[in-house]
């Protein structure tokens, strides 16, 4: 095995390993690269779904996503996919965040394979939550830290829903309270942990307050020294610690088709 360091501040690209057949050591290795450089591309790998499924599996346990589309035979695979004869002629992840962070429980990691992949554009970016949180002034550092934020499914999700299904759909996705900074529970690193598309407001300050509060963390998570930018083919995979990482698409392949494949591994509570 051969690892690559993708920046100073995070994402590492391993080779030489054929993730069908994996030995215990090197899972364990892999697991250690993993909370070392938080994302992980794993360049070669000539996978069918059920391959993607069953190494996901070293990682933990997988969820099955409540209402997205996801593969027919694998549940546990997420379809992410526009553009071509799709009809969808729009991609909706072009902000940074981390995924479903509405649920009491968001995922602790997401492995991402490419399956159609356009010759041009459709790359993801990661940013380290963590180290943009180490970046913030001490006045607004410290003043985040005791804080909490609500997280809310509506936010960036409602237009899926018929009217009918918004009562039914609330009770089921309440309201979440998490840490504005949230701890890592292997490493103890901190890292900011509220985004765009679900955290709809900081608890306990006035509106004005909330919103500068959460333009300054989106500021910090923008910052291009701390991220890394991955180019797709059907041959790659990356993984991402959603406790500590920030991500984003483009959308700059459309009208071209782009079908992507994820696993989510279930995860805990924040503190």
């Amino acid at each position: 095995m051969k690892v690559l360091r993708l920046n100073n501040f995070l994402g590492a690209e391993i080779q030489g390993i054929d993730i069908r057949n994996l030995k215990s050591k090197t899972i364990d290795d892999l697991k250690s690269l993993w909370l070392e450089h938080k994302v992980l591309v794993l360049r070669n790998q000539l996978l069918a779904p059920e391959d993607h499924v069953d190494f996901s599996k070293y990682f933990g346990d997988l969820e099955i996503h409540p209402f997205a589309q996801n593969h027919k035979k694998h549940q546990e695979l997420l379809i992410l996919e526009s553009g071509g004869s799709t009809g969808k002629q729009h991609y909706s992840a072009t902000d940074w965040h981390s995924d479903v962070t509405y649920r009491e429980e968001p995922p602790m990691g997401s492995i991402l394979r490419g399956v159609v992949v356009p010759k041009v554009g459709g790359d993801t970016c990661f940013s380290n939550a963590c180290e943009a949180f180490n970046r913030l002034d001490p006045q607004t550092k410290s003043k985040v830290s005791e804080l909490s934020a609500t997280h809310d499914w509506f936010k960036k999700n409602q237009h899926v829903l018929d009217k009918g299904d918004i009562e039914a759909t609330r009770e089921k996705y309440p309201l979440m309270s998490h840490p504005v900074i949230r701890t890592h529970p292997e490493t103890g690193e901190k890292g900011i942990f509220t985004n765009n598309f679900f955290t709809a407001y900081i608890d306990g300050v006035d509106e004005n307050e909330s919103n500068k509060l959460l333009w300054r963390l989106e500021a910090a998570i923008r910052d291009p020294s701390i991220q890394i930018r991955i180019r797709w083919d059907e041959r790659t995979v990356v993984m991402w610690d959603n406790r500590c990482v920030q991500h984003s698409g483009t959308d700059d392949f459309l009208p071209a088709h782009r079908r992507m494949e994820r696993t989510t591994i279930i995860g805990d509570r924040p503190f």
